[in-house]
């Protein structure tokens, strides 16, 4: 009997059907690399231009509206065909193509997210065989489909999405372009073999005492009735496990391994553990044990759960992740394919960007749900990292469809990805789509969210079918993995705005009612999983986009424009810098100053969030998920990492803020009257407010040092006292009047510019956390001229450090330098006297650095 062998077709070309501005009519141009696409190919050729430079965005948009057409030549040998399988594997194809061999169709596709196998022995011929993959446009179809049935509401993109089963952000999005890609978007192979595994289910339970149970099933092809072996090895490839032999009858065989506490390592996230990683190897073996298909699947031991239950005096219920019976704190971000352009971005990359993630002390990430079930690698680099995965299905922000094709091809879409993601530890939630209850809210649908028996599928909400019906059925039959109905989604009957109750998205900050970022602590919910603020990215990323267009090289132009895709962002971004800073609007001052406003509203929501994750039963909030880390272009965006992965201010904001320790602060007014007849006679006191959090699971013992400065004068305060953060938990630490700052009798009596600084200490004396608490609004602080700050950065005797030291408090430091870009630790620094701070410069070289700050004098 022979094994299963396996052949990638690499070797393809492509034309544009009828000749056009692509290719000429019958036209065949080799790709350079597959799988691929058609804008890759043809940029790669310099047929078009770069659509992420100046507007070409708009002079590709045809590629979208044409059909093409990809042709390989496949020379099958005489062994191949004698082989009992021959199958053609089409992994992924974006999105309505049709597949011929030899003349004959045996394909054709609608749903970009599904893998097809297509027995073809009886296609084949020895020698040469001619594949053909015709591919429509999607957006041409699309409108089609929706003018067959029906057009329904949406955010984002061209209504006719809805019915394609497609990356919905290809259509657009409001930070993204309109790139309508097309073609073989995933590997296409050859497999010959006898007998084949064709599903591995391995499923790891932990208990509350953490004892391990792994259960193992697989399924074979028609017929197999030979043996079937599993072995599981340790991280460090010793044998843990072994059933050999296995019965396969029924086309099926079972395993069950289990394990006291403590046999095997448990896997926790980024913060809390090692994340051990075991791996399955299972084969199946013909009468003289030959083996005729192996498979290797990695897995991980590990409890999770999501509690939901009711908290000491708040109303609601909790909304938190639970690792192996430890409560956790998720701090993360959200995630959006890597490029609009999906089959450039490599594994390397992928390991950039999560890297990126652990580095900013980030333990989870989401995959929202109008991009794609990302790839193999994504997963398997948050399991060795430790990163907790929050997945969406791919439903984004619409009024989707529910006809009987729709849900067919939908549900085979989430039984092929949750068998394929199952096995991952990192995955602790599935959610059935991203805002689109929401939606359903906004426009007052057909929701009552009392009704959970009716079909829906006759309302004018018809996906709640999917949502409620469809989605949770195929994961409690696949996978062991929580499913969540929505993101937001609250339960209990309630909307998704309830901020007692689930996740919400609270964007009632530059989104809804534009609060002030200083609210975040009323806006705060049990679990925040999208919240942003826009900020530009690097000067350097601007002037790719901009392609040497010197003229376009201010914040107003129309290029700056097109590369930011939310609505009403000028006012949105003018509405939060004139609140909060005087600002230039000269290019780099315009990119600092947006960027430190990112910074800003970033951090404090971090800050006063993770304040509320109070203890057992006080889990008032338990996660925040900022939108969003990546780009998948070079643009303006909420993202705290532009597309070419330099991190803006904020992502070393973010970072401070979610390290094992930190401390924060308020100020605030109290305003009195003398009796409640009056309304000239008040009195203003400003209360200070300092906590402190632990994400360890003991009890530290620290220092908290104080210190209060004066910006006009010499006069500085300071104390410490010892105290103690409790595990997992914020501890407050301080409540009283603000150091040096008199009491007011008017409005008319200015407040005095006092900057407090605050650091928590360990038993050696060295700084586990710092912040500085300044005056706000930032507009309102008379900044000292910059010759009195006594301001230093020096650079160090390796090259490749910098130690920032001052007289007087500086608030926002930026550090740069001219020519080659230079690796930070850390950016967006407020420097107090007698505090310096060594910051680590990769590629700095002994270079002279540059600084930016707020009072600099460019505003």
């Amino acid at each position: 009997m022979d094994s299963l062998i396996t052949r990638e077709l690499t070797d393809w070309a492509f034309t544009q059907i009828g000749g056009g501005e692509g290719t000429k009519n019958g036209e065949w141009l080799q790709v350079s690399s597959f799988p691929t696409t058609v804008h890759v190919e043809l940029l790669k050729l310099k047929k078009i231009p770069d659509p992420f430079i100046g507007l070409h965005e708009w002079d590709v948009q045809w590629i979208g509206e044409t059909e093409w057409t990809f042709r390989s030549t496949l020379v099958v040998t005489d062994a191949e065909l004698k082989t009992q399988n021959v199958d053609l594997v089409f992994e992924g194809l974006d999105t309505f193509a049709t597949v011929f061999v030899n003349g004959s169709k045996i394909l054709e596709t609608t749903n970009q997210f599904i893998a097809h196998r297509i027995p073809a022995k009886g296609l084949l011929k020895s020698g040469a065989n001619v594949i053909i993959v015709n591919f429509e446009s999607a957006f041409l179809k699309g409108k089609e489909m929706e003018k067959a049935h029906g057009k329904f509401a949406l955010w984002n993109g061209d209504s006719s999405r809805l019915h394609v089963r497609k990356s919905q952000y290809n259509y657009g999005w409001d930070w993204g372009p309109v790139l309508m890609t097309v073609g073989p978007w995933k590997p296409i192979k050859l497999q010959t073999y006898q007998y084949r595994i064709t599903d591995v289910d391995i499923r790891t339970y932990v208990s509350e005492d953490l004892n391990v149970q792994v259960r193992v099933n697989l399924t074979f092809s028609g017929g197999f009735a030979g043996g079937a072996n599993v072995v599981i090895k340790d991280s460090n490839g010793l044998v843990l496990v072994s059933a050999p032999g296995l019965s396969t009858q029924n086309g099926s065989a079972s395993a069950e391994f289990n394990f006291a506490a403590g046999a095997v390592q448990l896997w926790y996230p980024v913060g809390y553990g090692n994340h051990p990683i075991y791996t399955a190897e299972l084969n199946i073996t013909g009468k003289n044990n030959e083996v005729l298909d192996s498979k290797e699947q990695k897995i991980a031991f590990r409890r999770s759960r999501v509690v939901q239950r009711k908290l000491i005096d708040q109303d609601g219920l909790s909304f938190f992740f639970e690792i192996n019976n430890i409560r956790i704190f998720a701090g993360g971000s959200n995630w959006i394919p890597a490029d609009s352009f999906l089959t450039t971005v490599a594994a390397d990359r992928y390991r950039a960007w999560l890297q990126l993630l652990v580095d900013g002390n980030q333990n989870m990430i989401r995959v929202w749900g109008g991009g794609i079930y990302e790839s193999d690698v994504f997963y398997d680099i948050c399991d060795e990292l430790g990163i907790l995965v929050w997945q969406d299905f791919m439903f984004g922000c619409g009024q989707y469809p529910v006809y009987d094709s729709f849900l067919a091809s939908v549900q085979e879409e989430a039984i092929q990805n949750v068998k394929r993601l199952r096995h991952h530890p990192s995955i602790v939630i599935f959610t059935g789509n991203n805002e689109d209850y929401q939606l359903a809210e906004s426009l007052n649908l057909e929701l009552d969210y009392n009704d959970e028996i009716s079909d829906f599928r006759k309302t004018n909400f018809p996906a709640r079918y999917i949502y409620e019906r469809t989605l949770p059925e195929v994961v409690v039959e696949h996978s062991n993995i929580y499913y969540h109905r929505a993101s937001p989604y609250s339960g209990q009957g309630k909307p998704t705005t309830d901020r007692t109750l689930g996740d919400i998205h609270q964007w009632n900050v530059w989104h809804g009612s534009q609060e002030p970022w200083h609210n975040w602590d009323i806006l705060a919910g049990r679990f925040i999983s999208e919240f942003g603020m826009e900020g530009y990215p690097n000067i350097r990323t601007v002037d790719y986009w901009l392609g040497e267009n010197k003229h376009e090289r201010h914040p107003q132009s129309r290029i700056n424009n097109n590369h930011n895709k939310a609505d009403g962002f000028e006012r949105r971004l003018e509405l939060y810098l004139v609140e909060n800073f005087r600002h230039s609007f000269e290019m780099e001052s315009y990119v600092y100053y947006t960027q430190i406003m990112q910074a800003e509203t970033l951090a404090s929501a971090y800050r006063l969030w993770r304040r509320n994750w109070r203890g057992e039963g006080k889990e008032y909030t338990s996660g925040a998920l900022v939108w969003q880390i990546n780009d998948c272009w070079p643009v303006t965006s909420w993202a705290i990492v532009d597309y070419f992965l330099r991190p803006k201010p904020a992502y070393f904001t973010i970072a401070r803020e979610l390290k094992l320790f930190t401390v924060g602060m308020t100020r605030k007014e109290n305003q009195t009257f003398s009796d409640e007849s009056t309304a000239a006679f008040v009195n203003i006191t400003t209360v200070l407010e300092i906590w402190g959090t632990n994400s360890t699971l003991s009890d530290k013992n620290v220092t908290l040092e104080v210190a209060a400065f004066d910006l006009h004068s010499d006069w500085t305060d300071k104390w410490e006292k010892d105290v103690v953060l409790a595990a997992n938990s914020s501890t407050e630490l301080h409540k009283g009047s603000l150091p040096g700052q008199p009491e007011r009798l008017r409005k008319s009596d200015i407040p005095k510019d006092i900057v407090v600084s605050a650091r928590l200490f360990d038993s050696n004396r060295d700084v586990l956390a710092r912040y500085a608490n300044w005056p706000e609004p930032f507009k309102y602080i008379n900044f000292p001229p910059v010759e009195k700050l006594g301001l230093k950065a020096v650079v160090g005797i390796d090259g490749e450090s910098v130690t920032l030291e001052t007289q007087k408090p500086v608030k926002g430091i930026v550090l740069d330098v001219d020519g080659l870009e230079v690796k930070w630790s850390d950016q967006a620094i407020d420097l107090i006297p007698g505090d310096p701070q060594k910051i680590k410069a990769i590629g700095l070289n002994g270079r002279s650095v540059k600084l930016r700050f707020l009072g600099d004098g460019t505003a």
